[in-house]
């Protein structure tokens, strides 16, 4: 599973759920993972385009709108283009450590 909140795993629900599921494995993603953002996006503009206003009266109501939103997606497809460079992502890492020490200091 690929997590973007380390403390996640710290739950005891969590740690319980694990416990019994030994074959699922955590991976954490670095803060600010751009990737994932893309991903979140994604799903932010399904909802938006798709969901939010939407009257489902049942399940495959709500999967019919999904598909003709994939559909039309896959039909014009706009990939999302990752932009930032290297060095705008590690003075972002440098200003977010700044700020955590002197938060912490």
């Amino acid at each position: 599973m690929i997590l973007d909140n380390y403390g996640t795993r710290k739950h005891p629900n969590v740690q319980a759920w694990l416990d019994k599921h030994p074959r699922f494995h955590l991976h954490f993603t670095p803060t600010s993972s751009s990737w994932l953002n893309l991903v979140e996006r994604w799903f932010r503009n399904l909802t938006d385009k798709a969901i939010r206003r939407g009257v489902f009266k049942s399940v495959p109501e709500l999967i019919t709108a999904i598909e003709a939103y994939l559909q039309a997606s896959n039909d014009d497809p706009r990939p999302f283009i990752w932009t930032a460079t290297a060095e705008e992502i590690l003075e972002k890492v440098r200003r977010g450590r700044v700020t955590l020490n002197s938060i912490t200091t």
